[in-house]
């Protein structure tokens, strides 16, 4: 009965308050069949490590040398056209109910490429950042894939600890990696001995979530993945 009340619910929402494609404004759904199909995918060869796209699976330059704590990190998608759009939606202007349809992408990517994961953990905001947007947008995307991979959510043991410029606003790698070192802390050892799946919405150069890794790690996670809806090319 629940799931058929959740329905005619969505139904009556989609009636008082329509659905527009974010790529191109067309009525239906907020990426459109035609739109979905013609967002830039990240093809492999992939680097094993950022999942740079480049000629050959090896390390790429930038991760040549990086003593990094991520195993790695996938990206189903390129950070640009509909796909960017998409996620500035999702996380600048309050359309929250993006988060179903990029989650259901980002499941379809994992059946076909499976990753390590027993948990989903979101990539966290700091406090002032998230009373700033009043939610997290990684949650919704983590909280979302869970229903679908049948994985659970664990959202109350990697805290942001120190406020930091946004990664947007660095130029280098070394100042990404820089701004968010030790920015991240586990509050307990709930994740110990477990593979992590960690969920964001977009990785530039893979500091973020490196710097993630290694706070799961010191806590005991067996292995920590990336997952992303893009990577920026």
């Amino acid at each position: 009965m629940l799931p058929q009340l959740t329905k005619i619910k969505g139904m009556a929402l989609d009636l008082l308050f329509p659905r527009w494609c974010v790529g191109c404004g067309r009525e239906g759904d907020f990426i459109c069949l035609s739109c979905r199909q013609s967002l830039s995918r990240v093809i492999p060869p992939l680097c094993p490590r950022c999942g740079l796209p480049q000629s050959s699976a090896t390390l790429c330059p930038s991760c040549l040398g990086w003593q990094a704590e991520i195993d790695g990190i996938r990206a189903p998608f390129r950070f640009d056209g509909v796909m960017r759009q998409a996620i500035h939606e999702l996380k600048y202007r309050n359309l929250r109910a993006l988060a179903g349809l990029l989650a259901r992408l980002l499941n379809g990517y994992l059946l076909e490429h499976p990753l390590p994961a027993e948990v989903l953990v979101p990539v966290p905001l700091h406090p002032r950042r998230l009373r700033e947007r009043g939610y997290n947008q990684s949650r919704l995307l983590a909280q979302e894939l869970g229903r679908l991979a049948r994985l659970p959510l664990v959202d109350d043991c990697l805290v942001r600890e120190r406020h930091s410029l946004s990664q947007a606003r660095t130029s280098t790698v070394g100042e990404r990696r820089g701004n968010v070192a030790d920015a991240f802390a586990c509050r307990h050892r709930r994740l110990e001995g477990k593979p992590v799946l960690l969920i964001d919405d977009v990785s530039t150069s893979g500091a973020t979530l490196d710097a993630c890794a290694r706070a799961l790690k010191r806590a005991g996670a067996a292995s920590v993945w990336g997952l992303v809806l893009a990577r920026e090319i």
